[in-house]
């Protein structure tokens, strides 16, 4: 029992990570799940960055092989196959997208996690990326279940927004 109690303790005082979330719940072994949240963490930090870079293979690789993307236009509710048709020819011509993470809440239960993320990007502006992830075999292999990406309308511009939707034909 001591023994439990000072490795819990070890973990609550390790080094800070650079995920910046609230503080994890519990996780399923009633260890606080920091360490874990960090994995699934990075897991989103790896498939940003494999983007930014037109990393197809290592962007791809932090999905689950069941996952969904749900991207920004009403048409984009793929499975992974349909996901890969789409971006791996973006990827082969050595161009990719990149959005920039910050204010990120993330929490786990056991082999779940599951997340929200504001994003910027230098054309679209503000935007927001949500998701589940799922932990796989053991240790801290997170990958990506699903990832909805949505814009960020303000309020004040949402009527426009969906007026722009109904009617495209009256669009500027």
């Amino acid at each position: 029992m001591i023994a439990v109690l000072l490795a819990a303790l070890a973990l609550q005082t390790s080094a800070p990570s650079s995920w910046a979330g609230p503080a994890p719940a519990d996780d399923r072994a009633g260890v606080v799940a920091e360490p874990a949240a960090r994995a699934a963490a990075a897991t989103l930090d790896r498939m940003h960055a494999a983007a930014s870079q037109a990393d197809g293979a290592a962007y791809f690789d932090q999905f689950a092989p069941g996952a969904r993307f749900i991207g920004t236009d009403a048409s984009e509710h793929w499975d992974l196959a349909q996901f890969r048709a789409y971006a791996d020819p973006i990827f082969a011509q050595g161009k990719g997208w990149t959005y920039h993470p910050r204010d990120r809440s993330l929490s786990v239960s056991g082999d779940i996690a599951w997340f929200d993320e504001k994003l910027d990007h230098d054309a679209y502006g503000e935007l927001r990326g949500s998701g589940v992830l799922r932990r796989y075999g053991p240790g801290e292999t997170w990958k990506i279940e699903q990832y909805v990406l949505s814009f960020a309308v303000p309020n004040d511009r949402a009527d426009a927004v969906v007026d722009l939707i109904r009617d495209p034909a009256e669009a500027p």
